[in-house]
Formats: C-alpha cells, sequence, structure tokens
C-alpha cells in the first residue's frame, strides 16, 4: 500500500488485481469472439472468390461448414466470456465494500469524519458498483483490441496500404478518445459527490423527522433537502451531457476513419489491385471495426467513472484514523478503575476524576462537556491534554478494541436494529439467558416485551421506530447492562421514560450495576438519587462532589440543574 494509504489508482489497480484469473479468463474468451466476429467478412471475401466466382459446389460447402463452425466459436465464447466477466466486476464491487465496510467499523474509527451516514452508503454502493464496472470493462477492451488486431492483419493480407492504414490510425484514435475522456472523469466525480450529500442529507431528515414535525420545521427541511436534490441533479446532468459529448465526438472521429478504410479499399479494388472478394472482405472488416469502436469507446467512460469513484473509495479507505492502538495489555481480572489527570479536549479542561466501583453520576450543563467526557471514556477520541487510566493503564496505551471490551459507553440515542427485542438486547453476544432475563428487568423492558405479539421475540421495524420514545430507551439500556462490561457509562438513559418506571429503572440499577463502576451522565433526580456521590462539571472543569442530598441542600446551582 502506497505510503499515506491507498489512491484512487491503487484501489482501481487492486480491484482488478483481486479478480486477475477471471479478468484474464473473460479477456481470452472475449478475443476470441471478437477474433471470430472478424474472421465472417474474411471468409465470406473468400467464398466470392473461391466458390462463387469458379462456381465450386464443394468448396462452398466447406467454406460454409467452416463458417458456421466459426459462429459456434463466437457464440460460444461469447455466453461463457461475458458470464465470467459479469461474475469478476461483481466479485471486485463486493470486495470494494467488504473494504470499506471493514474502515467505518475499525475501532481506531475517524472514516466517518465528517460525513453523512448516507454519503458512506452511496460510497459503498454507486462507487464501488462503479469501479467494480470498470473491471468488467477490461475484459471487453482486451477482446476489442484482440478484434482490431485481427481485422488489421487481415487487411495487410488483402492490400499492404489498407492494413498499414488501420495499424497507424488506431493509436491516434485511442489517445484522442482518452483526451476526450477528461472532462466526464472530472464531471463524474463531481455527480457522485453531489450524489452522496443528497443521500445523506435525506438520511439525516428522516432520521429527525419526529423533531422536524414536532418542531413545525418540515417546510424548512424541504427546501433544505430540494436545493441539495437539485444540486445532485445538476451535477447528473453535466456528466451526463458530458459522457453524450464523449460518445459522439469518438463515434464522429472513428465513423471518419471507417469511412475512409471503405472509400481506400473501393479505390484499390477500382485500380485492380484487390478482388471484388477481397473488396467485399475490406468494407465488411470496416463496418465490424465499428464495434470494436464503440467498444473502446464504452470501456474508455466506464474507467473515467470508475476512476473518479476510485479517489473517493481511496479517501475513506485511506482516512487518519481517530485512535491509534497502543502495546499495553490489560489484566485478566478488570477491576474498573478509571482515573482521569488533567483532561483536556473541546469542552473539558484539565478534568481530575477518580472512578470506582459503584454509582457515580456526572452532571454538567453544558452538552458539549458531556459529550467529550464520553468520546475520552469510549476511546473515541484521546486527550490532547492529559492521561485517562483503566486500572492504572493508560487508555492511549490499549487497544480501542480491548477498552471497548472493558468500558461500554452507551448514547442518549442508540440505535435499535430490525431484528427480535431479544436479538436487540443481546446485541450479536452470546449473552446467558440469565443476563438477558435480568437485564429486561433492571431496565422495565420486560414490559415493553409484554406488550408486544410475539412478546421478547417480536420483531421491531427499522430503528426500533414500531417502539415509543420511552420503550427504545428501556430496550437499549437493557442491552447495555446485558453486556455485563467491568464500566458502563449511561448517558441520560431515561429521558423519555416516566417518572414511575424511571423511578423503577433507577433502584434496580442500583441493585444489578451497584457492586460495578457505572457512570450515569445526567440530570434526572431520580437517577442521581441513588448514586453513591455526584460530580458537577462546570466550564470544563470539576467544581463539586458529593452525594445528590448534599449537593441539593448546599449547592444552588447544583439544585438549579437538577430539580428545575
Amino acid at each position: 500500500m502506497p505510503a499515506g494509504g491507498p489512491t484512487g489508482g491503487h484501489v482501481l489497480r487492486e480491484a482488478i488485481r483481486g479478480r486477475r484469473r477471471g479478468v484474464v479468463a473473460a479477456s481470452l474468451l472475449g478475443m476470441g469472439h471478437q477474433t471470430c466476429e472478424a474472421l465472417v467478412p474474411v471468409i465470406v471475401g473468400v467464398v466470392i472468390d473461391e466458390a462463387v466466382a469458379k462456381g465450386s459446389s464443394g468448396t462452398l460447402l466447406r467454406l460454409l461448414a467452416l463458417l458456421a463452425v466459426v459462429f459456434a466459436a463466437l457464440s460460444t465464447c461469447y455466453r461463457v466470456g461475458a458470464r465470467i466477466t459479469e461474475a469478476a466486476g461483481e466479485r471486485a464491487t463486493h470486495r470494494l465494500r467488504l473494504d470499506l465496510a471493514a474502515r467505518v467499523l475499525d475501532p481506531r474509527g475517524g472514516a466517518d469524519a465528517d460525513r453523512l451516514p448516507g454519503a458512506l452508503t452511496s460510497i459503498a454502493t454507486n462507487d464501488a458498483r462503479r469501479v467494480g464496472a470498470a473491471v468488467t470493462a477490461l475484459s471487453y477492451g482486451a477482446s476489442a483490441l484482440a478484434a482490431l488486431a485481427v481485422s488489421a492483419v487481415a487487411l495487410l493480407r488483402i492490400s499492404v496500404p489498407l492494413g498499414l492504414l488501420v495499424l497507424l490510425g488506431i493509436p491516434p484514435l485511442l489517445w484522442l478518445g482518452h483526451r476526450i475522456s477528461g472532462p466526464l472523469e472530472r464531471r463524474s466525480e463531481t455527480e457522485q459527490e453531489r450524489a452522496a450529500h443528497a443521500s445523506g442529507v435525506a438520511a439525516d431528515l428522516v432520521m429527525g423527522l419526529r423533531v422536524l414535525k414536532g418542531m413545525g420545521a418540515e417546510p424548512a427541511a424541504v427546501a433544505r433537502y430540494r436545493r441539495t436534490s437539485q444540486d445532485s441533479l445538476a451535477a447528473a446532468l453535466r456528466a451526463a451531457r458530458s459522457r453524450a459529448g464523449h460518445e459522439g465526438a469518438v463515434l464522429a472521429l472513428t465513423g471518419v476513419f471507417i469511412a475512409v478504410i471503405a472509400l481506400v479499399g473501393a479505390y484499390l479494388a477500382m485500380r485492380g489491385s484487390i478482388s471484388v472478394g477481397e473488396l467485399v472482405a475490406a468494407v465488411g472488416l470496416a463496418q465490424f471495426l465499428l464495434g470494436p469502436f464503440q467498444l473502446l469507446t464504452f470501456v474508455n467512460a466506464e474507467f473515467a467513472q470508475g476512476r473518479a469513484s476510485a479517489r473517493r473509495i481511496a479517501e475513506v479507505l485511506a482516512a487518519p484514523a481517530a485512535v491509534e492502538p497502543g502495546g499495553a495489555a490489560l489484566p485478566g481480572a478488570v477491576a474498573g478503575r478509571i482515573r482521569l489527570r488533567g483532561v483536556t479536549l473541546g469542552a473539558l479542561r484539565g478534568v481530575d476524576l477518580d472512578l470506582g466501583p459503584g454509582l457515580t453520576g456526572v452532571v454538567t450543563g453544558d452538552p458539549a462537556a458531556a459529550r467529550d467526557l464520553l468520546r475520552c471514556l469510549a476511546r473515541e477520541s484521546d486527550p490532547v491534554g492529559g492521561v485517562v487510566e483503566l486500572d492504572g493503564v493508560p487508555l492511549t496505551g490499549l487497544d480501542p478494541d480491548d477498552v471497548r471490551r472493558a468500558v461500554l459507553v452507551a448514547p442518549r440515542d442508540a440505535d435499535l436494529f430490525e431484528t427480535s427485542l431479544l436479538d436487540n438486547v443481546r446485541g450479536g453476544a452470546d449473552a446467558d439467558t440469565a443476563a438477558v432475563e435480568a437485564a429486561l428487568a433492571a431496565s422495565a423492558a420486560d414490559d415493553v416485551a409484554r406488550l408486544l405479539p410475539d412478546g421478547a421475540d417480536t420483531v421491531l421495524a427499522e430503528r426500533g421506530r414500531s417502539l415509543s420514545g420511552g420503550q427504545r430507551q428501556r430496550v437499549a439500556l437493557a442491552r447495555a447492562l446485558a453486556a455485563g462490561r467491568p464500566v458502563l457509562v449511561l448517558h441520560d438513559p431515561t429521558t423519555a421514560v416516566d417518572t414511575v418506571t424511571e423511578s423503577r429503572i433507577a433502584a434496580r440499577l442500583r441493585e444489578t450495576r451497584g457492586d460495578r463502576t457505572t457512570v450515569l451522565v445526567t440530570t434526572s433526580p431520580a437517577l442521581l438519587a441513588v448514586t453513591d456521590r455526584v460530580v458537577v462539571l462546570d466550564g470544563g472543569t470539576v467544581t463539586a462532589d458529593g452525594r445528590h442530598a448534599e449537593l441539593v441542600a448546599a449547592d444552588a446551582a447544583y439544585r438549579a440543574a437538577v430539580l428545575a
């Protein structure tokens, strides 16, 4: 891999190299097909000269049998070659999607920086498909070049001037076709960027649809998407015009070239330099050459678009990691003691904090401070100053995956998946039945299951939209509890839950997580009342530390934040 990560050219070469066998096999079969196609007018010319002109029935039958064999061969080569070619392109597309998924899911993060989820989806679908199409086009290009070579040799045997005309005329045509594809490549890249942005905006608006309706902001959202969609449409139309212009220009050039071949052949026949059969073969070859030239036009356009898409894929694959793994290892049994020493990141300013077994509440009026604290504890970002330790080991010295096996940070807006409620709680892990049932009870999600038609086996709608906001929160909380991590950080886990259920959840959290490190980043009085201590963050630093009741009695700012 090149220094600094893969480039667009590297991505395209690797896609071709990964399907090398299929591409080579398809190219050979395509060459066989095109060779047989080129031989057809040559054999027809021989039939005219050797059978028709001489009146030989035996020669006519033999040549017709040869023609039948050629047709059978070209048909077989085409069918098998097309199947292998398309398979190679689909497998290359699949491989790219796997690589993109691996990069996006990499524990080090960074691939989604400054990108909307819909944009990543567009890159993994449309751009990967276009690179796969370029792999498919490669074998078509090889077969077209083989057709040109066979036609040139055949024309050389008929007439040296005709053969030289083809051999000397093809390279300039190919060079002009490549030069003409430049605008198409640039506009194709812009088209894909605008389409990806439109997909991202659409996904973003759909995710926040309920909020938008509640605020009455639908007109503004529609206007935003309309502008984005119109930009995408304009880019697509420019790319379409560019492709049409590219194809039209190349076809005009090839049409002129083929006409010149036909005129030179007719002139040579009039002078008696070639026979009538050779003239028919020459004209037939000239007409046949239109197919390979059109194929090369298609290949050139596919490669132009494939290169543009490959660059976009390379940008994701080469995105710098948000955090890097260290060489240290956690002890076999994680006690779950977290220490923050002088931690500075975003809204955090030199935070000193010790977190041990038991329930600790963290109260802050600044959402940015809460977000940055969660990023540090989840090791989604490393502090720019200070250190975060787990059982005395700096998180920067650990692999991000190891950190997350010990520390689970459950965000406020946790997504649910289109599977059963039970599978959502398991979260893809092999959690035992007792742990899952305990988590369902502790989060009051067992009440949710009882209301569903198939209980916990009921399949939820996309993102859990078949549940209310409070029900989704309870299922997400059950999933976090079922994971059984030594350290659990919960961010506002009950904001959409009614007060009676919230009090019940608070008491059960105490019973379930009282002996393990649990951090509740919240302003909920019900949750804070069951904690062992509460830490207040103000201005990015720790300003108070005590029990909930003590802080309520002694701190007016705390009362305003929690009881307002």
